[in-house]
């Protein structure tokens, strides 16, 4: 029911365009630009949506409220990524002709240039930013997008077929895919997105498609550490290369003795100490071993060493906000899973105030449990979530009353006040909240910059 769009000059056809966002609003422009009629859809009602007027000027007819998808005639549907691709409407108007596709398909087709892409469920945009830095720092032209926040689909025409473009991609933007990028980095596999993934085994397909579709001269890099991962490796059409912090690798770049280390062609070459790597945590040298993999051929090893060096990392990933009386206060916001907040934890040598709780995703907690009993002194818990991350601590394995004491706090402000109320000098106090934002925030950034206000404010 899905497919590709054989002819990007929309002369004389129409366009449905559901879901007016960040990734479609740069679509209805390219689609207008080529003829197109569109019809705008949104669940939001046409007051709620800023930019109605502005659309409606420029010939767009606008379908707004909770029927937005219903009636659809058009002859191509792009639908936003947060869509699923067998709502009832899309349904019905593919049996009736219609094309289902979406912002992300039409970019890999008009795309001249190599594409890089890069899934998972922990660790997608600081590998695909690092990818895009040591690009960068060897001297290519890079764009970078994706579900990192920059739809790239009015830069195509722009892009020289010597640049790079390098994508991070959603399980929901892979979802019904036809193409894969020619170097595809899978970062790992767990339980995730299953509030909108009908199981994880949906999820997992989903997420397969970043190399399914690939030919046989492309690449598939893995995460040789992680189970679901490796399990893939026998499924990837073209070149493979794994990556491990665990194991030695006869091919691929691997963690030795506390050096990075490079196998290819049956030769092995050492490249750093782990500890040359600017930002913290085992799971960001995972981050690089993945980066690394992706540009072997492309970026000399130098500049590889240059960008671990000197890269800070990116916002609200154990971001460190500022010190204040001796204490640190870390912004983890884009933590919205189990093992995302297990990771972060594990970069720091010390217990710390763990802030945790948001939106369910339906996900388990369970692992979660042993790791905060193992790496928290005081867990403060905010949310839709607080009582069944509290329930998964108090239910884990040789778990002691007050170790960690737990603390409630409805309101998330409330929660960072407590947090820094019970701070000592040369404690962590640690937003990795394990959940969605959703609950109370518009996304994770948001609920960061919250965060990082209030601390600011103290």
């Amino acid at each position: 029911m899905y497919n590709c769009v054989e002819n990007t000059d929309f002369r004389g056809k129409s366009c449905s365009v559901c879901g007016i966002g960040i990734s479609n609003y740069p679509l209805i422009d390219f689609l207008l630009s080529r003829g197109a009629s569109v019809v705008a859809r949104d669940r939001k009602s046409e007051a709620e949506l800023s930019c109605a007027a502005a659309l409606r000027g420029r010939g767009v007819e606008l379908r707004c409220g909770e029927d937005y998808l219903d009636d659809i005639e058009e002859d191509y549907i792009f639908r936003a990524p947060g869509i699923r691709y067998d709502v009832p409407g899309f349904v019905r108007a593919v049996e009736r002709g219609s094309i289902l596709t979406s912002e992300m398909q039409l970019f890999f087709e008009l795309c001249p240039c190599r594409i890089i892409g890069i899934t998972g469920s922990d660790g997608k945009t600081t590998t695909t930013t690092l990818i895009a830095e040591m690009l960068k720092n060897a001297g290519y032209t890079v764009h970078l997008g994706g579900n990192i926040g920059k739809p790239l689909l009015s830069e195509a025409g722009s892009i020289s077929p010597d640049d790079i473009a390098v994508l991070e991609l959603s399980s929901f933007q892979l979802m019904t895919l036809s193409a894969s990028p020619d170097i595809a980095v899978f970062t790992n596999l767990s339980p995730n997105h299953l509030d909108i993934h009908k199981s994880m085994e949906e999820y997992a397909l989903a997420k397969e498609n970043i190399f399914s579709h690939q030919g046989e001269n492309d690449l598939a890099i893995f995460n040789r550490d992680n189970d679901l991962t490796h399990a893939m490796v026998c499924r990837a059409p073209g070149r493979v290369l794994q990556f491990s912090r665990r194991t030695s690798l006869e091919e691929g770049v691997f963690v030795d003795n506390g050096t990075i280390v490079v196998a290819q062609n049956g030769k092995k070459r050492p490249l750093f100490s782990t500890d040359r790597i600017l930002i913290p945590g085992e799971h960001n040298v995972e981050n690089y071993l993945a980066a690394i993999a992706a540009v072997q051929g492309l970026v000399p090893d130098d500049v590889i060493l240059h960008t671990a060096e000197t890269f800070p990392g990116v916002e609200h990933r154990i971001e460190l906000v500022r010190t204040l009386h001796g204490v640190r206060y870390y912004n983890d916001s884009i933590a919205s899973s189990p093992t995302r907040t297990i990771a972060g934890l594990r970069s720091f040598p010390q217990k710390v105030i763990l802030i945790a709780g948001g939106y369910d995703k339906k996900i388990p907690f369970d692992v979660l449990g042993q790791a905060v009993q193992d790496h928290v002194k005081t867990l403060i818990l905010t949310g839709h979530t607080a009582d069944k991350i509290g329930q998964a601590v108090l239910s884990s394995q040789g778990y002691q009353k007050g170790q960690p004491t737990i603390v409630m706090e409805e309101d998330f402000s409330q929660a960072v006040l407590t947090a820094s109320r019970m701070a000592e000098d040369g404690d962590v106090v640690l937003l990795s909240p394990a959940c969605a934002s959703f609950d109370h925030f518009k996304n994770f950034a948001q609920r960061g910059q919250t965060f990082k206000a209030i601390v600011n404010g103290l």
